[in-house]
């Protein structure tokens, strides 16, 4: 079965998703291609996720020289701990890639991969907790303008614009993603495709509003700590709160809509590769062969 697609389950508010999905590039199951694509980025996360956190927050010296620090060490802890069952991952999928899959089998793979993220989210929480109380309002105030920017590209994308026209871009980056793991699509597949994407429940207003939810409750929760004198004890308390409702919305009308999302795609996914060639799966299992070699040799250095 293929390695599920970035982007198709909202896993975690934006500041902690990014910041733990650089690191985690192989949890999330990327379709990087061409030789050593997945060694340079992993191996380069954590200047990457650095500048990445630096752009929306505007570190000051002392906060960088903590967040790179964490960084560094976050990967070390990665490439010992995680890499090993990555690998191991890889190697159960290249092995399970000639045969039938099961949407259920599908499903488990995603709840994996999740607990492989929240365990790098985990490791990082403490990183949170030491940074939250340092953000200045002027800090704050330049998080809230990068953000506002970031939803104006993604409404740009995914709210504007006839629907028809959406649809097709959904449809060139489904298709591109797909044949970066199965090589080229026939005609009926790409139709099927189409068809997977027509039926689904995924709705951009939906995902829109929980975005600025998540959004809305790290300012009001960076702001409060900012307002008052919390203790220690406080802060932990606060930030660990914030960041299980970023990762387990509350509202529980969104909650229903991420199963359903999920479930849709965990049968998309079992039915494309059942209907996928010999020729194709050979294609999926030279790709995790890749993938596999790749996870090997970053644990090695």
């Amino acid at each position: 079965m293929p390695l599920l697609k970035s982007g198709t389950l909202v896993l975690a508010g934006a500041t902690a998703r990014r910041w733990c999905a650089i690191i985690s590039l192989l949890v999330a199951g990327l379709a990087l291609t061409g030789c050593g694509a997945v060694r340079l980025a992993y191996n380069n996360a954590p200047e990457l996720t650095y500048w990445w956190l630096d752009g929306f927050l505007d570190l000051d010296s002392p906060q960088s020289v903590r967040v790179r620090s964490d960084l560094n060490a976050l990967q070390v802890w990665h490439r010992k701990e995680e890499l090993p069952a990555m690998a191991e991952m890889l190697k159960n999928l290249h092995a399970a890639v000639p045969q039938p899959v099961a949407a259920d089998q599908v499903c488990q793979l995603s709840r994996y991969l999740e607990g492989r993220f929240q365990a790098v989210l985990d490791r990082a929480t403490l990183t949170a907790i030491a940074l939250a109380p340092t953000l200045s309002n002027a800090q704050l105030d330049h998080l809230a303008r990068a953000w506002e920017k970031r939803n104006t590209e993604w409404r740009e994308e995914w709210l504007d614009g006839p629907p028809q026209d959406r649809l097709e871009r959904r449809l060139k980056t489904a298709i591109e993603r797909t044949e970066g793991f199965y090589g080229r699509l026939t005609d009926n597949q790409k139709a099927m495709l189409r068809g997977q994407l027509e039926s689904s429940p995924f709705d951009p207003a939906t995902q829109y509003k929980e975005v600025l939810r998540r959004q809305k409750d790290a300012l009001q929760t960076l702001r409060g700590l900012k307002a008052g004198t919390p203790s220690d004890i406080q802060v932990q308390a606060e930030m660990r709160a914030l960041l299980v409702r970023s990762l387990q919305s509350p509202d529980a009308a969104f909650v229903q809509y991420t199963e359903r999302a999920r479930s849709h795609f965990c049968e998309s996914a079992a039915e494309l590769h059942n209907n996928t060639s010999a020729a194709q799966r050979s294609k999926l299992q030279q790709t995790l062969a890749g993938y596999e070699s790749d996870v090997r040799a970053l644990m090695q250095r």
